[in-house]
């Protein structure tokens, strides 16, 4: 590494975000086409699993529920009709069972195909960075420190709501989670603070969650983009600049 390289958080914030979505997404699509797309079949399909699985780091934990201001700003982009239909129908299969704030935690059933997706997710990110265990764990331990730190900072009394970082952080890591499973799911969980930050910018420059979906590339894109970086900056204080360096290393050599 060059310690000469600067590389202050807000940068870092804007390179970091492909990198992670990539080795995200990577991962969630192993896992559907590893054995979750067969493991959702089993109990009903996409329409009965659909939420479980996007909220399953939450729903996971003991007594782990979604709240209906939670569950809104995770789904800021869609039309929330269609959200509450998916929910009734999840409710009909038995896997999900509303509660009075509008939010929702999972049944028993539920519970049971969390514990094998968490399961499908640990083989299929063993096969997948097979090779890479180093790498993995370098990466799980940093993405670990910046949850910590994003979570003290939301919790300073001057901090910004992020309402689905809220919703989706600390994930749920029972003893023996693996370490792949702990980079799928702390990515995840830190793509719920950029998501908040992008919010908070597009809102502070006077869009909502239609308009600024409509937005061409242009200045006023960048200059969300550039104000979504900064906002999302301060977990990224907890790694140096050659921490930072090597993280974006490593994420650009994980496979998928």
């Amino acid at each position: 590494m060059n310690p000469g390289v600067d590389l202050p958080p807000h940068r870092f914030a804007g390179l970091v975000a492909p990198a992670v979505d990539r080795v995200f997404v990577a991962g969630m699509l192993a896992g559907r086409d590893g054995g979750g797309a067969e493991l959702s079949q089993r109990y009903g399909g996409p329409a009965a699993t659909g939420f479980l699985v996007e909220f399953r780091t939450r729903l996971a934990a003991p007594g782990g529920a979604v709240d209906g201001p939670g569950f809104a700003a995770v789904t800021r982009y869609r039309d929330p009709a269609v959200c509450q239909r998916a929910l009734d129908k999840q409710v009909a299969h038995a896997m999900i069972t509303r509660r009075p704030d509008g939010g929702f935690t999972a049944t028993e059933r539920g519970a049971g195909f969390l514990a094998e997706i968490y399961q499908v997710h640990a083989e299929v990110t063993e096969e997948l960075w097979a090779g890479h265990d180093d790498r993995v764990l370098r990466l799980a331990e940093a993405f670990g420190r910046v949850l910590g730190h994003a979570l003290l900072l939301a919790g300073e009394p001057d901090a910004e709501p992020g309402r689905a970082f809220a919703t989706m952080a600390p994930p749920h890591e029972p003893d023996g989670t693996p370490p792949g499973v702990l980079l799928l799911n702390r990515t995840g969980a830190l793509r719920y603070h950029r998501a908040d930050a992008h919010a908070a910018a597009w809102t502070a420059a006077g869009h909502t969650a239609a308009s600024v979906t409509e937005l061409p590339p242009g200045p006023e894109h960048r200059a969300i983009e550039l104000e979504t970086d900064r906002r999302a900056a301060g977990p990224y204080i907890g790694l140096d600049a050659e921490e930072r360096l090597a993280v974006l290393a490593d994420l650009a050599a994980l496979p998928g």
